[in-house]
């Protein structure tokens, strides 16, 4: 794969079968950053343009799952979509990894104080995370479904009490941001999740859980950011 390193992060993620997978894997921000040109997202990850372009090929080549409403279906599709896997598992690991961190920093926090640390801050990450949700199940997403089916019908766009849907697109972005800057923080905190060698099968299921949890976080604020959000402006903007 030939690569253009002045194409944004965000596009080959949503144009790329498996590019997400790859970003993951080499640290390279497809969701808040992806923003950025792709050749400054690796210099920044530290990775070479062609190790890149060789793991998108393989990626390519591999069968993908894409999300309904990337390329084609509907915004209702992709916002089902969204609540259903990722708000879901979200909220379902929230409670999970919060009794894991209380156990495993309870237990290990005087040897290893690092974890009080990480308990504080996915303490954090959660209250940030529930209201956010709370104001895209409750305002936004329902709002983005009545725009589209307006369009469908050949009606009016639905009243929007906020004015125009960038203003909470706006406000979802920034809060994306910050959860961005909490996930990068517990990641350093945790030295990208490495287990000490004292550490129990619960440090060990803490620090999985976690890792998992920054994966499918980083998936969901992608489809959010990079394809939902725009999609709903434009139309928006058409109607």
């Amino acid at each position: 794969m030939t690569l253009c390193v002045e194409k944004t992060v965000r596009e080959y993620a949503v144009e790329t079968p498996g590019a997400p997978r790859v970003f993951e894997k080499l640290k390279i921000d497809y969701c808040c950053g992806g923003g950025r040109s792709l050749g400054e997202a690796a210099r920044l990850a530290g990775v070479g343009v062609d190790e890149v372009a060789r793991l998108l090929d393989e990626a390519a080549s591999a069968p993908a799952d894409m999300p309904p409403g990337i390329k084609s279906g509907t915004l209702t599709e992709l916002v089902d979509y969204i609540v259903d896997k990722h708000h879901t598992f979200t909220r379902e690991e929230m409670g999970r990894i919060t009794a894991l961190a209380e156990k495993v920093a309870s237990k290990h926090g005087d040897r290893h104080p690092e974890l009080v640390r990480v308990r504080a801050l996915f303490a954090q990450l959660c209250d940030d995370l529930r209201p956010h949700m709370f104001k895209e199940e409750m305002v936004l997403f329902p709002y983005v479904k009545g725009l589209e089916m307006a369009s469908v019908e050949g009606r009016a766009r639905p009243y929007a009490p906020f004015g125009t849907v960038s203003n909470p697109v706006r406000m979802m972005m920034s809060e994306h941001d910050t959860a961005g800057d909490l996930l990068r923080e517990l990641r350093a905190t945790t030295t990208d999740y490495a287990v000490p060698a004292d550490g129990c099968i619960s440090y060990q299921t803490l620090y999985r859980a976690l890792a998992e949890f920054e994966a499918d976080l980083h998936q969901h604020i992608h489809l959010e950011n990079n394809v939902l959000f725009p999609r709903a402006v434009a139309l928006e903007g058409a109607t």
